[in-house]
């Protein structure tokens, strides 16, 4: 079975977002097959919270080259997806309380 939810993401862009809005909204890495629903799904049963809505925006693998003395090697780096949670007003959730 392929995990679903990755790691949250914590940026200074994914910060600003919630101090933006009156809803709280989250950033996830999903894996690339993931679909809306079963993000949904997996976040309410991880997180118990209510999920408004899921975002998701799908991102491509820069191309990287590498010169050698045996020739030029090309390659890709893994594709990745993201997931943006809206969650109902008034909750939210706490990734440090365990710490």
């Amino acid at each position: 079975m392929k995990t679903i939810v990755i790691a949250p993401i914590f940026t200074e862009a994914t910060t600003k977002i919630n101090e933006r809005n009156k809803q709280k909204q989250y950033v996830f890495s999903v894996h690339i097959d993931a679909t809306k629903p079963q993000i949904k799904d997996i976040i309410e049963k991880m997180y118990g919270v209510n999920v408004v809505s899921v975002r998701t925006s799908r991102l491509m693998g820069k191309k990287k080259v590498r010169y050698t003395k045996t020739g030029i090697l090309e390659g890709r780096k893994n594709h990745r997806k993201k997931a943006y949670i809206t969650l109902r007003e008034g909750q939210e959730i706490n990734f440090f309380e365990n710490v």
